[in-house]
């Protein structure tokens, strides 16, 4: 599976190198992902996740089904 977060969709973009005189080469800004394992206390099970930084702040905000319920919806999973 590529480098994108199952919880917020984020992913690479692409951007810019500039050096001290102002030339640019192209660069990729990659995503700060994690792989992390929840214990999903509805389905009774432990789920393996690929989330960013700010994927973990939204599951500790919503809690883990909200947020995979969210996910599921705008089909990041």
């Amino acid at each position: 599976m590529s480098k994108i977060c199952q919880i917020t969709g984020k992913k690479a973009v692409i951007g810019n190198n500039v050096s001290h005189s102002k030339r640019r080469t192209k660069r990729k800004f990659d995503v700060n992902l994690f792989t992390k394992k929840f214990y999903w206390v509805e389905q009774d099970c432990w789920v393996s996740l690929k989330v960013s930084a700010n994927g973990l702040r939204v599951i500790n905000k919503l809690g883990l089904d909200a947020a995979i319920k969210r996910a599921a919806e705008k089909g990041y999973l």
